[in-house]
């Protein structure tokens, strides 16, 4: 399998979860997600995608200094509504990692482990999503904007022949060489796309 080798470069979440360990999937129920994980989850990976992770990645550090985030044991909520924008793509890839669902999510076994109803959208925060800890009401609000990253101008071009399908081989293979780069940048330079804001 074959990705760009920045993705290895990306540093990795580590959650400890008490459900997997219940049922005896992972030692003391402890994993890590990747970036290359959450790519392959969503299919792609895109500046969406890498602000998921971002966020999700730089929340977790803050509510869970210096251990392990406990998954299954975080909120997560958004000002927009799922279907506007991109917030269904960010909402997904921070589900993966956190556990946290609306209705449809885990019900529980005997009362523990419940996944459902704590990731919630429409809520009145002014960040791009406010991460909760259930068990000690810590939160905070982080700000994601990856617009002083601009996209190499070539890439313009070559999208213009793409949707009229005229784009060779070469520019297509080269479309998604930029399309990365940008990505690339924004892991680069997360200290001006990223802001994390404790409550």
């Amino acid at each position: 399998m074959s990705h760009p080798k920045f993705f290895d470069a990306i540093e990795i979440i580590k959650v400890k979860d008490p459900l997997s360990n219940a049922l005896g999937a992972f030692d003391n129920g402890e994993y890590e997600f990747s970036y290359l994980d959450v790519v392959k989850s969503s299919g792609h990976s895109c500046p969406t995608v890498a602000g998921a992770y971002l966020i999700t990645l730089e929340a977790l550090k803050a509510l869970y200094p210096n251990e392990r985030a406990i998954r299954g044991n975080i909120k997560v909520a958004f000002e927009e509504a799922e279907k506007d924008g991109v917030a269904g793509v960010i909402a997904n890839v921070v589900s993966q990692i956190t556990g946290a669902t609306q209705i449809t999510g885990f019900k529980g076994l005997q009362g523990k482990f419940a996944r459902h109803s704590l990731m919630s959208f429409e809520q009145p925060i002014n960040a791009s999503a406010r991460f909760t800890r259930v068990d000690s009401g810590k939160c905070v609000d982080v700000i994601y904007n990856p617009s002083s990253i601009l996209p190499h101008p070539d890439m313009q071009l070559i999208m213009q022949k793409m949707q009229k399908n005229e784009a060779s081989a070469d520019e297509l293979k080269e479309f998604g060489v930029l399309w990365q780069d940008r990505v690339k940048r924004i892991f680069e330079n997360q200290e001006s796309v990223l802001r994390v804001q404790e409550l």
